[in-house]
């Protein structure tokens, strides 16, 4: 609309709220950020409007999108916060929460733990039907049975059910049928059939996925709706959007249905602007580096593209153990998370060593220097002590940090117990989380086949640019990128993601066998429905439909990827599509296997609405192109090549103009990050205003 031209950008994290406003008619940007507050986490959205508006006066009624980002859905799994659940399943599989994929993650672990399932026992139950793989019924499902059950579930007190019957996704009738008696027995208690949310093959990752979307649908729904309300109280009547965890954007009456798939909601919008970047610039490989108050993600970003997979976990009993946690069976965006963030708590381990993390002081109390009653040193406290922030311009000046408070709390609880010098304690905070994340880094990109000395590492989050430089040290990364307001960088992403939505229906059956018409059919209705999902806002635009397969060799447990050219699935050859497994399968695997049958798994379909594109504004070239005015002063800041505290050159990132150049050691600053660049990199400003930041003899 000619009278709505403003977009807002709304991420709410472990420890602050980010905001970016734009303007699509000029494309300024303004942002914004303040503290998340976790017991209504639609307070600090109202707050942040409301300061936005002192500098753009009545913009609430000009907004055409507020696209908005949210840490509620997994934090109230990891929290167990979620609706009390009750989960309906076929006779005999009452168990398989406990079972799984019968494998244990540590196998000489004799004391290792398993996640709680999100339903305990008592809360799910059993009826007695059956249907076979091929979707023929083998017992009917008996409706006084089932009404039975339901009316013993909602005895029980649940707010919520899931019903995940063996084989429903070939054949749905009896879901359907329970799903209707739910909504004739208690119209007002939420329900989650497998069928919806995941018709998918593999037994456990079904359930598992159905029982987390039942568990936190009715939480999400309340504060969607509470949410809405209150931005339509203070003038909002435009579209509200939220960030799904492959990339893509929603609408929130589907975001209320299948809240499992917003589980990494925030996370996921720095990697889209990444990408974005990335293909801008064309970047052929990046490591996108996301490290916030609470936690650090990144992702690796190859030929302008950030990869998606279909399961993560979610609530792992061992942070970075793979299987210690709930499968989620969604896709999502390829990140990794490390427990690295400015409030990730320093302590001395039962080891009389030195910790870091994973455990943080999120947004209350924070971090000593923040001064809300934080006792433990965090991450933060000694990036202030080191001399990388300014206690003064935190926030842009809007928050005062406590130097004195945060120099005690390391004395006290770090380096005397460690029998350390203050310097050895502050600096070993802050090398040892590089150290965290650069590990985890080399694995990550080493698992994606990447090279770390050749990558550029693009810098997000409020203490992301402050650790870049330490990071691409230990990768030996020649390359830092940092981008205008990279403290909100994922509130800024959402601006760059696509309004879409992914579908799937598993139906196996082999190459040799599959009627290609049959197939066009499943490929169809998934459009079809799609289309449901995206009609309201997709107004007059054309929704385009990407068309993929999963398959595998006969026998296998493990299925790849297959694009699907666009068109009728029926102009295809069988020689056709097992050219293309074939090509997949030796990209991945070396190899391939001529003479043994594959079989089709999962059919996939991905709609998408034109992107509204993110014009970068370009910087403004002032009158004084001297380095001189950009320079703020000088500050002691902590060197790791000389080990010791040396004058840095401080400058003001919004006085920097195009071509500025400039070495190190420098501190540049904005108000919601500052970036470190040691004495053997140099810095340039580019046009758009990103910051180049180069190192001598990395990546050789």
């Amino acid at each position: 609309m000619a009278d709505k031209y403003y977009r807002l950008g709304c991420d709410i994290g472990g420890t602050f709220t980010d905001f970016v406003l734009l303007n699509d008619r000029t494309g300024e940007i303004k942002t914004g950020k303040c503290l998340t507050t976790p017991q209504d986490p639609s307070d600090a959205v109202e707050e942040g409007i409301r300061v936005l508006e002192a500098t753009t006066p009545d913009f609430v009624a000009k907004l055409d999108e507020l696209i908005h980002g949210t840490t509620l859905v997994i934090n109230s799994i990891i929290e167990r916060k979620g609706a009390r659940t009750g989960l309906i399943t076929t006779k005999g599989f009452r168990d398989v929460l406990e079972i799984a994929r019968e494998m244990r993650y540590a196998p000489y672990g004799i004391f290792a733990e398993f996640p709680k399932p999100l339903i305990p026992r008592r809360y799910r139950v059993e009826v007695d039907e059956r249907i076979r793989s091929d979707g023929s019924v083998i017992k009917a499902l008996d409706p006084e049975e089932a009404t039975e059950t339901v009316r013993a579930l909602l005895a029980m007190g649940v707010e919520s059910i899931a019903v995940c019957l063996i084989n429903s996704f070939e054949n749905p009738a009896h879901e359907l049928t329970i799903e209707e008696i739910v909504a004739r027995e208690a119209p007002a208690v939420s329900v989650s059939i497998s069928y919806r949310v995941l018709p998918q093959i593999k037994e456990y990752e079904r359930t598992s996925t159905t029982v987390t979307n039942a568990y936190v649908k009715p939480l999400t729904g309340r504060y969607l709706s509470k949410l809405a309300g209150r931005l339509a109280s203070i003038g909002f009547k435009g579209k509200l959007f939220i960030m799904l965890s492959s990339g893509g954007v929603t609408s929130v009456e589907t975001a209320a249905e299948f809240p499992v798939r917003i589980i990494e909601s925030g996370p996921t919008a720095a990697v889209i602007a990444g990408q974005y970047y990335g293909k801008h610039f064309n970047i052929s490989e990046m490591f996108c580096f996301d490290m916030g108050g609470t936690t650090a993600k990144s992702c690796l970003i190859q030929k302008g593209v950030a990869g998606v997979v279909p399961t993560f976990e979610v609530g792992r009993v061992q942070r970075f153990m793979k299987g210690s946690g709930l499968t989620i069976q969604v896709p999502v965006v390829d990140l990794m998370e490390i427990g690295a963030g400015g409030g990730s708590i320093a302590k001395v381990s039962k080891m009389g060593t030195l910790q870091v993390g994973p455990e943080s002081s999120g947004a209350a109390p924070g971090p000593i220097c923040y001064g809300r009653g934080g006792a433990d040193p965090c991450v933060t406290d000694a990036d202030l002590l080191l001399g990388y922030l300014d206690p003064d311009y935190f926030l842009g000046g809007e928050m005062k940090l406590d130097k004195e408070g945060a120099r005690r709390g390391v004395e006290e609880r770090i380096a005397k117990p460690l029998g350390v010098s203050f310097i050895q304690a502050i600096w070993g905070i802050h090398d040892l989380i590089n150290e965290t994340m650069a590990g985890a880094a080399k694995t990550h990109i080493a698992e994606k086949g990447g090279n770390p000395k050749i990558v550029t590492i693009a810098a997000f989050g409020g203490a992301g640019p402050v650790h870049a430089y330490g990071l691409a040290k230990k990768l030996g990364s020649p390359r830092l990128l940092v981008p205008p307001n990279a403290g909100v960088g994922s509130a800024l992403g959402f601006f760059t993601a696509p309004r879409a939505f992914d579908l799937l229906r598993s139906h196996k059956v082999s190459l040799t066998n599959a009627a290609f018409g049959e197939i066009e059919h499943i490929f169809r209705e998934l459009e079809a429905e799609a289309a449901k999902i995206l009609e309201k806002e997709a107004a007059h635009e054309t929704i385009r439909y990407e068309r993929s397969l999963d398959m595998r060799f006969v026998g296998q447990g493990s299925e790849v990827s297959v694009p699907v050219p666009a068109g009728d699935f029926t102009g295809l050859t069988k020689d056709d599509v097992r050219r293309s497994f074939d090509e997949v399968y030796e990209k991945l695997y070396g190899r391939t296997y001529p003479d043994s049958e594959a079989e089709f798994i999962n059919f996939k379909v991905r709609a998408t609405l034109p992107e509204k594109l993110l014009q970068l504004p370009r910087l403004e070239a002032g009158k004084d192109q001297s380095l001189d005015a950009a320079v703020k002063g000088e500050r002691l800041a902590y060197s790791q090549i000389v080990r010791d505290f040396i004058p840095y050159t401080v400058y003001d990132r919004y006085k920097l103009f195009p071509g500025a150049r400039f070495h190190g050691p420098a501190i540049i600053e904005e108000r919601e990050s500052t970036l470190i660049v040691g004495e053997d990199a140099h810095a340039s400003t580019d046009e758009f205003g990103f910051l180049w930041v180069d190192l001598k003899g990395a990546g050789a």
